[in-house]
């Protein structure tokens, strides 16, 4: 279920609701195969929004319940790492935990990606952290 004060308390620009839109027609496919993963509460249940609009920001996919936000990072982020940065903060400033995920992992090692999910600290009641062995590599 939604947690609906969790999701309407976040600050929201109307401006960037055609962009979103975009977004998500365009269809970046390592973002279509993670979406394909989240979509209709297949992960633990949770129900996940994609190109969600934060403030100023359209982030990847958005889980209210566990005030997650998951970017999926492509070549496009190679130059923007003070952007970046700046936006994550802005985003933990709301209380959303942020977890970047490689473009290359999710095309090329999707269920590397679901594992280091599944034991993510934000996805797991005890909040334990992943092992190192679990977290998504870049494939060769």
């Amino acid at each position: 279920m939604r947690n609906t004060k969790n999701y309407m308390s976040l600050p929201y620009n109307p401006a960037l609701k055609e962009r979103a839109r975009a977004l998500r027609r365009a269809g970046y496919r390592a973002e279509v195969l993670l979406w394909n993963r989240l979509k209709r509460k297949q992960f633990y249940g949770l129900d996940f929004d994609r190109q969600k609009i934060i403030a100023n920001y359209i982030v990847d996919f958005y889980c209210a319940e566990r005030q997650v936000v998951v970017e999926v990072d492509g070549s496009s982020h190679n130059d923007k790492v003070e952007y970046d940065r700046k936006r994550d903060a802005a985003l933990e400033s709301f209380g959303l935990t942020v977890i970047h995920l490689r473009d290359g992992d999710v095309k090329f090692g999707i269920e590397k990606v679901m594992a280091f999910l599944r034991n993510h600290p934000a996805f797991t009641e005890t909040g334990v952290t992943a092992p190192l062995d679990n977290r998504p590599q870049q494939d060769a």
